[in-house]
C-alpha cells in the first residue's frame, strides 16, 4: 500500500468500508425478503432505482423514501420494516480503527465525507455513541454527508464543496475511500487519494503495527 505523502496535513476519511464495517448484500437480501427484486445492483454500491440515489442526495425526506420503496414492493411494508432492511448493511465500527483516529488527530486534521442518508446517519450515530460513549463527530474537525451537501461522491462538485467549506488545500489533503471511482474523483479535485479495502490494514498505511 502506498505511503502517506509528506506534504499531507489533512485527511478525509470515507465511512463505510473504511471505518465502519458494512455488507450491502445484507440490505439486498433484506429488501428481497420484502419482495424488492432487482432494484438494487448486486455489486453493492450502485443503486439502480432513483429512490436510493435521491435519498443519498438529500432530495427525499425519510417519509418520501419509504413511500418510494413501498411503490416498488408487491405487498405493504411498515416504516420499521423498510428502515430495518435499509440499515441491515451496517455492521459495526472497528475499535482498532477508532483508536487509530485518536492517534492521527495529534498529527493531522481529520475529516469525514460519506455518501449516506438520514436514516443511516441516525442509525450509525446511535450505534457509535452507544459503543464508544461520545459522538462520532468528535473524531473530526468536521464531518460531511452527501444528503446534507446534496452532492454524492464521486462528483467533482461534492469534493469541491468539502474542500471549500473546510478551507483545505487539496495538495495538502489525502482522501481515503473503499471505492476506486471515488478516489479517482478526489484526484480530479487535486487531492492525494488512497483506494482502501478491508483486506488491507489502515494501521499499515500510517506506518503503525
Amino acid at each position: 500500500m502506498k505511503k502517506i505523502p509528506q506534504d499531507v496535513s489533512n485527511i478525509i476519511f470515507d465511512l463505510g468500508g473504511v471505518l465502519l464495517d458494512i455488507d450491502s448484500q445484507r440490505s439486498i437480501n433484506a429488501f428481497e425478503s420484502l419482495g424488492l427484486i432487482n432494484a438494487i445492483d448486486s455489486g453493492g454500491w450502485g443503486y439502480q432505482h432513483e429512490v436510493f440515489l435521491n435519498m443519498e442526495k438529500g432530495l427525499l425526506t425519510d417519509e418520501q423514501f419509504r413511500d418510494g420503496i413501498r411503490e416498488l414492493l408487491p405487498e405493504p411494508a411498515t416504516d420499521e420494516a423498510i428502515d430495518k432492511a435499509w440499515c441491515a448493511m451496517i455492521i459495526d465500527f472497528s475499535e482498532d480503527r477508532i483508536s487509530l483516529l485518536h492517534e492521527l488527530k495529534t498529527t493531522y486534521k481529520l475529516y469525514l465525507f460519506s455518501n449516506t442518508n438520514n436514516i443511516h446517519l441516525n442509525h450509525f450515530q446511535a450505534m457509535f455513541q452507544q459503543r464508544f460513549g461520545f459522538p462520532i463527530s468528535n473524531l473530526f474537525v468536521n464531518d460531511y454527508y452527501s444528503h446534507v451537501l446534496n452532492h454524492r461522491k464521486p462528483s467533482l462538485e461534492s469534493f469541491q464543496t468539502v474542500l471549500n467549506d473546510a478551507g483545505l488545500n487539496p495538495q495538502e489533503t489525502l482522501f481515503i475511500d473503499d471505492s476506486k471511482e471515488n478516489t479517482l474523483g478526489a484526484q480530479k479535485a487535486g487531492m492525494h487519494a488512497v483506494h482502501f479495502t478491508m483486506k488491507q490494514s489502515l494501521h499499515a498505511l500510517f506506518g503503525r503495527n
